[in-house]
């Protein structure tokens, strides 16, 4: 019955951390994420046991099926949950907590060849984006995020962002609680689950620029709009025509995504302080 409990808890964590899974027979037959993790269990074990070159093989055999490589000996807690997987590395010392997401191209290795602990700790909730490389005897702490194709060499806390070779912290756990905005909670609740740790902060380029801009354009907005009601409060006729809010149906038939701060814009300009 535990083991039967265990594999509906991991069910469960897939269908809360990805829109795509549909149905419970869906994610049995079709995530080698999963299956992954359940062969490694035994394989675990038999590593435990002192089975070595048998758990190494199921190791192997679950590699060829899963496209995932997991040393035996790494330990694993409730309901990881590797998506995609191809081409993910968990190396022999590396232990990760529960409720940790790793995404395709992850590799959590080792940088010497020493005995002893050499491949890093992910403490619960952590996210690993796709195609990251976590090196080392280090700490990624509880709800910290690595961004996609960082390399990560240095330990990170708690509740932060890192990104980039090698990965900086771009956004820390105190600046998340202190950010009382009730437009940027309302676009958290909006979009959830962050799939790719790939934070505000880090978009492309081109993206960050028009960002800083159109940042700026509803700060002067603001500006305005506060301007017009003093005048009006003085009896003048101004600004009686309001501007158009930009929406996300303005960008329907461009292919492209709001920006950060458009979204911001939006999700102020519909934010109802009602509900």
């Amino acid at each position: 019955m535990a083991v039967l409990a265990r594999l509906k808890d991991d069910i469960q964590g897939v269908f809360h951390r990805d829109p795509a899974a549909r149905n419970t027979f869906e994610v049995l037959t079709n995530y080698p994420g999963l299956h992954a993790v359940w062969l490694h269990r035994v394989s675990h074990r038999l590593w435990n046991a002192n089975w070595k070159w048998l758990a190494r093989t199921l190791s192997t055999f679950s590699r060829w099926l899963t496209g995932i490589e997991i040393h035996p000996g790494a330990t694993l807690g409730h309901r990881v949950f590797i998506d995609h997987g191809m081409g993910v590395v968990i190396g022999e010392t590396a232990e990760i907590g529960d409720d940790v997401t790793l995404y395709h191209g992850v590799t959590l290795g080792g940088t010497s060849w020493k005995a002893g602990k050499r491949h890093p700790t992910l403490e619960k909730g952590a996210v690993v984006g796709a195609g990251a490389k976590v090196l080392g005897p280090i700490t990624i702490g509880e709800g910290a995020k690595v961004g996609s194709n960082s390399v990560v060499v240095k330990d990170i806390p708690a509740g932060a962002t890192a990104v980039g070779i090698p990965g900086r912290i771009i956004i820390t756990k105190t600046e998340q609680l202190n950010d009382t905005d009730p437009t940027h909670k309302k676009i958290a609740q909006k979009y959830g689950f962050d799939a790719y740790a790939v934070a505000p902060d880090n978009p492309d380029p081109v993206a960050s620029a028009m960002g800083i801009m159109l940042e700026h354009m509803h700060q002067m907005d603001a500006k305005v709009e506060e301007m017009c009601r003093v005048i009006k409060s003085l009896g003048g006729d101004v600004c009686t025509d309001n501007m158009h809010n930009i929406t996300v149906e303005d960008f329907a038939d461009t292919g492209l995504e709001l920006t950060p701060a458009q979204q911001r814009k939006e999700a102020h300009d519909s934010f109802d302080p009602a509900i």
